[in-house]
């Protein structure tokens, strides 16, 4: 979590599934840089391993994202393969990507054009 690729988008927080289980989250973060589409990464105390598709969650995660200026729609479950134990990882829509700029991720498609 403490790499220094990372943009810490929110500090720790309470997400609740949809069976009503609290979870501590530790933090939510992306990638510096990306090609368009941004990966969003939450970082939990305990496993979550299997939930990555839990709509509780998932929306547990965007209202906190929301405390911390994001406006645009909701996020969605991530890729499966890339979900592990302690780790959700959800696919932003594009409008996020204005979000993610302002905070300093740079989208490396940018700097080709549209060529």
């Amino acid at each position: 979590m403490s790499n220094n690729t990372d943009i810490q988008l929110s500090g720790p927080f309470k997400a609740t599934d949809g069976a009503g289980r609290a979870h501590d989250a530790k933090a939510i973060r992306i990638f510096d840089e990306g090609y368009g589409a941004i990966d969003v990464y939450v970082d939990f105390a305990g496993s979550v391993s299997g939930l990555h598709k839990d709509k509780s969650l998932i929306d547990a995660v965007v209202a906190q994202l929301r405390t911390v200026g994001y406006k645009g729609p909701a996020l969605t479950a991530g890729d499966p393969v890339l979900q592990e134990g302690k780790l959700l990882v959800l696919e932003a829509p594009d409008e996020f990507n204005t979000f993610a700029a302002g905070k300093g991720w740079k989208d490396l498609a940018e700097e080709f054009g549209d060529e």
